[in-house]
């Protein structure tokens, strides 16, 4: 039997890890103590980063948003005006603030107000309680909220009322025909701890495509973004998950380095024309 020589052997191990590294999904940057280098590096500086592979961009920001949020929204294509029907190509967004003073500051928004109401292909469900919008940073919820959640367009904001997930169903707009969309993002308020809020991707199979997690805000308007575009309209739902804890009358935010939950709350919602599955 041949015998290997131990210098040999590191040589060719090391070779064997540069190759595995060399087919490694570029966006996922090696983690360090759970927290990737990535991150790192964007929560340190603040500004975009955005991620190239073989089938999606990732777009991240965080401390003045607007640059990565354009970014995305070029990547996403034109505005479409919010009407019925499906458009070829282009995007939907929503951002709260045409929201009726009846749905706003109460426990019962709509889990389809944006299909039914003002037709943009979005339902939503949540293993909450509901769905809020606050027109005064949650202050009403609990008074100590006061200065954490800012919001990006506008003045109003959105939640699941009892839990941090929000799980967005994407419809032909005005209808309830099943579609599929090329990307997705939010803007998040509050993200005070690396990877608290995160954006999930499936497909019309259910299977998990990716996951994005928002950077930590990095100045005072304590806003991030997240969002994702792939190549072909192939991502059925998502799944938000906002912070740490819902918000509640008796939960303090933990902020930063507090003992408590790091709280967050979103704004607007970008994201691809929903298209209808074949």
């Amino acid at each position: 039997m041949t015998r290997i020589s131990p210098r040999l052997f590191g040589a060719l191990l090391g070779a064997m890890i540069a190759v595995a590294c060399s087919s490694t999904d570029t966006t996922i940057p090696d983690v360090i103590d759970g927290v990737s280098a990535e991150d790192r590096a964007l929560e340190s500086a603040g500004g975009t980063s955005s991620l190239r592979d073989a089938n999606r961009q990732i777009v991240r920001a965080t401390g003045k948003v607007t640059t990565g949020v354009d970014q995305f929204r070029t990547l996403l294509g034109t505005l479409n005006p919010n009407t019925a029907g499906q458009k070829v190509g282009g995007r939907r967004e929503i951002n709260w603030d045409g929201v009726p003073a009846a749905f706003t500051n109460v426990d019962s928004f709509p889990g389809d107000f944006f299909n039914a109401n003002s037709p943009r292909g979005a339902l939503y469900t949540t293993s909450g309680a509901g769905f809020r919008v606050s027109d005064n940073g949650f202050v009403d919820v609990n008074p100590s909220y006061a200065g954490a959640f800012n919001a990006f367009s506008g003045k109003k904001t959105f939640e699941a009322v009892g839990s941090a997930v929000t799980d967005v169903k994407f419809v032909v707009a005005g209808s309830l025909t099943p579609a599929t969309v090329t990307g997705f993002g939010v803007v998040f308020a509050g993200v005070n701890r690396s990877r608290s809020a995160t954006i999930e991707f499936y497909n019309v199979a259910g299977q998990l495509l990716l996951t994005v997690a928002a950077p930590r805000a990095t100045d005072s308007t304590g806003q991030s973004f997240a969002g994702a575009v792939f190549d072909a309209a192939i991502v059925a739902r998502v799944r938000i998950i906002s912070g740490q804890a819902p918000l509640a009358s008796t939960r303090v935010d933990g902020g930063a380095t507090g003992s408590g939950f790091d709280l967050v709350v979103m704004d607007d919602f970008i994201y691809g024309e929903p298209q209808q599955i074949p």
